[in-house]
């Protein structure tokens, strides 16, 4: 299967997508890991990306497509993928499709995970990362740690990163909106988009995924 997996910040998309692939068979393909392979690689294109983030500036659509698809041309990804976080625009989604058409493909399906605002917000907000190991994480509500502000496993300082304060989530849900959420519609119009509940135990909803999808397929 080819499929495109969105969703607002929070919605829980990397862990998703990475069982998801694995029941699945097919590569995860995610944005993060596009870039860091190709700066990490010191392609043209990882070097043409590293200049702009040095810069402080966002990466051109054209520099992000041609990872991508660079990345779908591998022999793994012949069969199908599962992208994350590509496309992040309608430009990006209709350039995809340019691509696939070249090659005699096209998506199965879109899956859109669908999060309340609210929870997007008590999700992130609530995370709290140890100062001493940040893989250690913990969750105000969904994890708490035994004493408030003390890491469990080392006993670290306990810290809310500045990009999960709230204000900094609801500002990244607004450029969600107003940038990614367009390619539902788009991709609705084709047919292709597959809407399930992102609430529940991550069992759950890969399991609800999985269901719709493979109701799609048929």
């Amino acid at each position: 299967m080819r499929i495109v997996l969105v969703g607002p910040p929070g919605a829980g998309k990397g862990t998703q997508a990475a069982y998801l692939a694995k029941n699945l068979s097919i590569p995860h393909i995610s944005t993060g890991d596009l870039f860091r392979a190709n700066i990490s690689q010191g392609t043209d294109l990882g070097k043409q990306a590293r200049a702009f983030m040095d810069a402080g500036q966002l990466v051109p659509d054209e520099v992000t497509i041609g990872m991508a698809k660079d990345r779908m041309a591998q022999p793994d990804a012949v069969g199908g993928f599962l992208l994350d976080g590509f496309p992040r625009n309608v430009g990006q989604a209709e350039a995809l499709d340019a691509m696939l058409r070249d090659e005699g493909v096209a998506l199965d399906a879109v899956l859109d995970l669908e999060v309340p605002e609210d929870e997007v917000v008590k999700r992130i907000a609530g995370r709290r990362i140890c100062r001493n190991d940040s893989a250690h994480v913990f969750h105000v509500t969904y994890n708490p740690p035994k004493t408030e502000g003390v890491c469990d496993v080392c006993g670290g300082e306990l810290y809310q990163r500045d990009d999960d304060s709230e204000e900094t989530v609801r500002t990244r849900l607004e450029v969600y909106h107003t940038q990614t959420e367009p390619i539902i519609d788009y991709y609705r119009t084709q047919g292709l988009v597959v809407t399930i509940s992102a609430l529940g135990k991550v069992t759950e909803v890969t399991d609800r995924a999985m269901e719709a999808l493979e109701k799609s397929e048929g």
